[in-house]
């Protein structure tokens, strides 16, 4: 049961799918709408294939029953609604499910846990977009992305296993681990570009985007090495991350920005970015260390999300302007 069946879910659902796994949608909106229509259509850079599956407006919808996974794919900032919902779904059930968060962040798993006891952390390193109802794009093929599966706080199990490996057999390089926490701190120090790729347009690499970039990220090693908190080894990330293969969209179309260039995209509303860099800031203030760089990337991204103003409507060099002046 995939929670959220945007870029992400929709992607993993879709390829789950084609492999022969029982696969149901939860969505909203005009996407819900399309898909119960029309189906999934979901395109990567070798094919495009439309996916008629079952589609709910809601987990009350959905008639989960034990031993159902339920691949929680939201952004972060609508995880607490979202599990709530999950939990009055299932009443004194809620224990007979597994919930795994295929989020960015490091909060969703928590969030998770205080409400239902199998809970999952996986890492999710997915090309992907959703810009239109009933339509998501990947942009890597044959492997469609990276997905690491354990449970959480710590450790792994046959669930982790067999999910994995059904993840594997849909194209994905997957693989069960005990510490899966410590690739989503090391994804999480990538996603504080997020605000910047989505307040500046694609193109981070350089200039004063790549300066700003390295600014949030100085902060957030330093808040990490205060919390104690490790990380997965970069140089083996980087490896796995190459093999995947280089980025390219179905027939030919132009890959765009990432999440949270999505969200304003689409004008959504609201932007992840309380969840990526505010979790800069939040250990920032937990150890006395200061972290303004993340806390105005935050604030911007948050401006922009309320205002909804389109993505790249803000120039790198204003932002380090006032990063610079203390704004």
């Amino acid at each position: 049961m995939v929670l959220g069946a945007g870029a992400i879910g929709g992607s993993i659902g879709g390829k789950l799918a084609a492999a022969g796994q029982e696969v149901a949608l939860i969505a909203r909106g005009p996407h819900l709408e399309a898909l119960r229509r029309d189906g999934l259509e979901l395109r990567d850079p070798d094919q495009v294939a439309r996916h008629h599956l079952p589609a709910h407006g809601s987990p009350a919808e959905a008639g989960l029953v034990a031993g159902d996974v339920v691949l929680l794919a939201t952004k972060s900032q609508q995880t607490q609604a979202v599990l709530e919902a999950l939990a009055r779904a299932l009443g004194p059930r809620r224990d007979e499910v597994v919930v795994v968060c295929a989020q960015n962040g490091v909060e969703n798993e928590r969030m998770a846990l205080r409400l239902f006891e199998r809970v999952y952390g996986m890492r999710v390193v997915v090309a992907a977009t959703h810009l239109e109802p009933g339509v998501v794009e990947l942009a890597t093929a044959p492997v469609f992305g990276l997905l690491d599966i354990g449970r959480f706080p710590a450790g792994s199990d046959e669930t982790a296993e067999a999910v994995a490996a059904d993840l594997v057999g849909a194209g994905f390089d997957a693989v069960a681990t005990d510490d899966v926490m410590s690739f989503k701190y090391l994804k999480l120090l990538g996603n504080l570009g997020n605000a910047i790729e989505a307040a500046c347009g694609p193109g981070i690499d350089d200039g004063p985007a790549k300066e700003l970039l390295e600014l949030a990220r100085a902060e957030a090693l330093e808040v990490y090495a205060a919390a104690g908190i490790k990380t997965a080894d970069e140089e083996v990330e980087r490896a796995r991350r190459a093999r995947r293969g280089p980025l390219r969209m179905a027939a030919g179309r132009e890959r765009t920005g990432g999440s949270s260039w999505q969200s304003l995209a689409r004008g959504t509303g609201d932007i992840e970015a309380d969840y990526l860099n505010g979790e800069i800031v939040l250990l920032g203030r937990l150890h006395s260390l200061p972290t303004p760089a993340n806390a105005l990337l935050r604030q911007v991204a948050d401006e922009l999300a309320a205002g909804r103003r389109p993505p790249g409507t803000i120039a790198p060099a204003e932002l380090l302007a006032r990063l610079e002046g203390g704004a």
